[in-house]
């Protein structure tokens, strides 16, 4: 069955009056079943947590998996670039064009691993850990306590350990 251009718009069209008539706004989409995704809720809070992030930490110019990268390499010093990545569930050749950029900005440097010359091991470097301990401030005090303040702390752990759940077991 083919539909030709003219009933397909003038199905559209029918379809908007009738939720005018019902009082919806004609500008917005009906997402419809979508609402009921779990994988569409979690990807529109990401988007919504990472503008909030970015936001933030925006004088330091960091993404959220640069600063996890940050994180991982101020906790785990002289780990190897594919620990960390695998850590963060970034893909190498991902990871290896984050690398460059933290390190063309010196938060991080890259050194032959003395254990297997064909693996770098990864450091912070004092900018870095600078650069580091400043977001680690902004994100507290502003990321989030916002998050902190929208959903309280109980709510808060439940949400952390449901995720770490999916995370884990899924």
């Amino acid at each position: 069955m083919t539909v030709s251009k003219t009933a397909a718009v003038d199905v559209a069209k029918a379809s908007r009056k009738e939720h005018a008539a019902d009082g919806a706004d004609n500008d917005a989409l009906l997402i419809g079943e979508l609402s009921d995704h779990l994988g569409y809720a979690l990807k529109r809070a990401q988007l919504k947590i990472f503008e909030d992030f970015l936001r933030c930490v925006a004088p330091l110019q960091l993404t959220p998996a640069q600063f996890s990268v940050l994180l991982l390499l101020d906790r785990n010093p002289g780990r190897n670039q594919t620990e960390i990545a695998n850590t963060l569930g970034i893909l190498r050749p991902n990871f290896v064009a984050m690398l460059d950029g933290l390190e063309s900005r010196e938060l991080c440097v890259r050194m032959r691993s003395t254990n297997d010359r064909r693996s770098h091991v990864l450091m912070l470097t004092d900018k870095g850990r600078s650069v580091l301990a400043r977001a680690k401030k902004l994100v507290a005090t502003k990321h989030e306590a916002r998050l902190n303040g929208l959903l309280g702390s109980s709510n808060r752990a439940a949400l952390l350990a449901m995720l770490a759940k999916i995370a884990a077991e899924f």
